[in-house]
């Protein structure tokens, strides 16, 4: 019961946080121009009445809650509407979020076999010449701009060798690259984080009793100190799963990739509100869903954490 309480607040909180960003959205977009105006660029005498049937016919003439409140039902009800140039959103969408949740997952798991060995190992060799190796590696990849990275992957291995593909979605291989290029950049981190909790926890007494009562090392570090460093690594994949699935624009930019960033920045530049309020709110609902699996995570980790 109390945690079927935490999830009905935290669903009505989100609830909340959604309308407020949807409706936020909605208003904002329409202030970057007119889609009536996109579609007649290039039309020569194109007059006000012109324009006016355009609007009509997009309903850009209705009042804005009237357009907003059709959004809002259609989203609840699974009817995603149509873009303003490219027809239905439904397989746009679902085509784009695909591509963005297969590279932000396997960045992340690519992010996480590297950390959490190094995390490890600079943590129970603390002070030797391999924990100032990898303390300076993470340094270093902290300092590489994703984009400047992911450039200098493909003059490597698509310009110079030719072993991968250089852009687009053709096949594993052409995941290979944008996966390092976002991975190397979150292994940086994680793996300060694993280190630096790793450290608190191996000093911790209930480690010591551990060692006392002649458990191996490799239980101590997997079975007791891993498991409870963990919470603040968990907190931190929440947070970094939600940038990638909002934050990856420049990196499918880089290597051409067909995700979410690459369809809102479409859209922005089109004006096609219907398009870039649907890959809003989806990624706000897929953040709230994660923020939300990642309390839960909490006390699997450690029974101790109260969830209010």
């Amino acid at each position: 019961m109390p945690i079927l309480s935490f999830v009905l607040k935290r669903v009505i909180q989100a609830g909340f946080v959604l309308v407020a960003v949807t409706l936020f959205v909605s208003f904002a977009i329409r202030l970057t121009g007119d889609p009536a105006v996109m579609m007649l660029r290039e039309s020569a005498n194109v007059t006000p009445e012109d324009l006016a049937r355009i609007r009509e016919g997009l309903g850009l003439n209705r009042p804005f809650l009237v357009q907003y409140w059709d959004f809002i039902t259609g989203l609840l009800t699974g009817d995603l509407g149509a873009s303003f140039f490219r027809g239905a959103i439904g397989p746009l969408v679902s085509d784009a979020l695909g591509a963005t949740l297969l590279l932000a997952l396997t960045s992340l798991a690519v992010s996480l076999v590297i950390s959490i060995p190094l995390g490890i190992y600079a943590a129970t060799h603390r002070g030797s010449f391999g924990d100032q190796l990898v303390r300076v590696l993470s340094l270093a990849g902290l300092s590489f701009p994703n984009f400047w990275l992911g450039i200098m992957l493909v003059l490597i291995f698509s310009v110079t060798l030719r072993w991968l593909p250089p852009s687009g979605f053709m096949g594993p291989a052409s995941l290979i690259m944008p996966a390092v290029t976002i991975g190397v950049i979150l292994t940086s981190t994680n793996l300060r984080i694993v280190r630096t909790t790793m450290l608190d926890v191996l000093s911790s007494q209930f480690i010591m009793v551990a060692r006392a009562k002649g458990l191996s090392q490799t239980a101590v570090i997997y079975k007791h100190a891993l498991r409870n460093s963990s919470i603040a690594l968990v907190t931190y994949l929440g947070l970094q799963f939600g940038s990638l699935m909002g934050g990856l624009v420049v990196v499918e930019l880089v290597f051409n990739w067909p995700g979410m960033g690459t369809l809102a920045i479409e859209a922005i530049a089109q004006r096609d509100y219907p398009i870039l309020q649907t890959v809003i709110s989806i990624l706000a609902v897929m953040i709230v869903a994660v923020n939300l699996l990642v309390d839960l995570t909490y006390m699997l980790l450690d029974p101790r954490i109260r969830l209010e």
